[in-house]
């Protein structure tokens, strides 16, 4: 059996190890599109402030992580895909055959249509290469511009405050994080940075960039200009499939999976961010771009390409953030659900919140700022979809004792 995976983040590293062990006869080939070897998104905050080298971001460490194991690893970028063929055709021309396939090719930065968004000084930090461009444009004194305060620009928000630089946040929506905190929650966020000297503006757009005087010039709507040393672009993400956009499998805004990771082509798997899973807490497909969902994505669909019969439960929509020293996490369906109840408590004085979502005596939902006891705890009542029974009218009064309710309800 010929194995192929393409795509050499998470998701694909953790199926190429699966696939190794599920299948020791079968041939596998590990395809990454970038001149590093593999490694974690994650880790390029670390990079950036200097808590790490760029090898520290690798996902494995050894001197032969792949060959050693028995997999090959290639370095090319998939061009196009020939699924009734098999073949799988890279950009350099190189053609590789397979039995089954895995598409794990993550995703790639978006670009606004603003004009002078290609000036040397606009980055996106996104690769690991992006990573070494910005960091000899922040420092003591420089002016740095974050284009973005959802997940992405959130990540690497503290990097560059941290690395002296005058940094000034300009998102687009009214309140930070809008994709994971409601308006509560992202102003507190918003007032946080502040007070650690972080300039945020929100519903505020950048609608020009130019170069000036050795610097950029950025034009908001608000009607501020700004001059900048450095301008970072975090403004979403799409998946990358256009490579397969001729071959017949099933895509929407990612490649469309089953409870298998099977795409609408029987030979064909997708993982990670690519990948328009089974959404745990809607019964949908969606994409859920964070390492969890993605490792979870490689190990399942690897298992079923070696034949095995693993159901995959579906992804839960969690992510967990630290802005520039405030910890915040969202679970599941945190805006709540129609006709539901919600509770929450707000510390602003301590920069503490806590928002949980009902449906019935379930939860289904929690939106909490600057605690880190607790991310376990919630993940499991929402999981579990244990009933809350009298503890439902507790948390009404008090959303701070879902850790009390969890120990008394799991008690055996």
């Amino acid at each position: 059996m010929k194995h192929v995976i393409v795509g050499a983040g998470p998701a694909g590293v953790t199926a190429a190890e699966t696939l190794r062990k599920a299948d020791p006869d079968g041939e596998v080939t590990l395809v990454g599109g970038e001149a590093d070897p593999p490694y974690g998104r994650m880790a390029i905050p670390y990079f950036l402030i200097g808590n790490i080298a760029d090898s520290g971001t690798f996902l494995r460490k050894s001197d032969d992580p792949y060959d050693g194991q028995g997999i090959r690893y290639v370095q090319g970028i998939a061009e196009d895909l020939a699924a009734d063929d098999g073949k799988l055709t890279l950009a350099d021309g190189q053609q590789l055959d397979f039995d089954k396939l895995l598409i794990s090719t993550g995703s790639h930065p978006i670009k606004p249509p603003i004009d002078g968004l290609d000036l040397p000084a606009v980055h996106h930090c996104w690769t690991l290469q992006d990573a070494r461009d910005i960091c000899g444009l922040i420092g003591e004194g420089k002016d740095v511009v974050l284009m973005g305060a959802g997940f992405i620009g959130c990540i690497i928000m503290e990097a560059l405050a941290l690395s002296g630089s005058n940094l000034t946040v300009i998102e687009a929506q009214d309140r930070m994080v809008p994709r994971m905190m409601n308006k509560t929650a992202g102003d507190m966020i918003a007032n946080w940075c502040r007070s650690k000297g972080v300039n945020v503006m929100t519903s505020a757009k950048v609608t020009g960039v130019a170069e000036d005087g050795g610097k950029l010039s950025i034009t908001v709507d608000n009607g501020e200009t700004l001059p900048a040393d450095l301008l970072v672009v975090a403004t979403g993400v799409r998946s990358n499939m256009d490579f397969a956009s001729g071959s017949g499998i099933d895509m929407d805004i990612g490649i469309k999976v089953d409870d298998h990771l099977q795409s609408s082509i029987n030979s064909i798997y997708a993982a990670g961010d690519v990948a328009q899973g089974p959404d745990f807490s809607t019964g949908g497909w969606d994409v859920h771009a964070v390492q969890p969902t993605s490792v979870d994505h490689g190990r399942i669909a690897a298992l079923n390409m070696a034949g095995h019969d693993v159901t995959y439960q579906g992804s839960l929509n969690m992510n967990v953030l630290d802005t520039v020293g405030l910890i915040s996490c969202s679970f599941g369906l945190w805006q709540g659900v129609e006709g539901g109840d919600s509770s929450e408590k707000v510390d602003t004085a301590n920069s503490r919140y806590t928002l949980l979502n009902f449906d019935g005596d379930l939860l289904v939902g929690a939106v909490t700022l600057g605690r880190t006891d607790h991310i376990g705890v919630l993940r499991g009542l929402i999981q579990s979809r244990i009933r809350l029974r009298g503890w439902k009218d507790k948390l009404m009064e008090d959303p701070n004792l879902f850790v009390e309710a969890y120990v008394d309800l799991t008690r055996t």
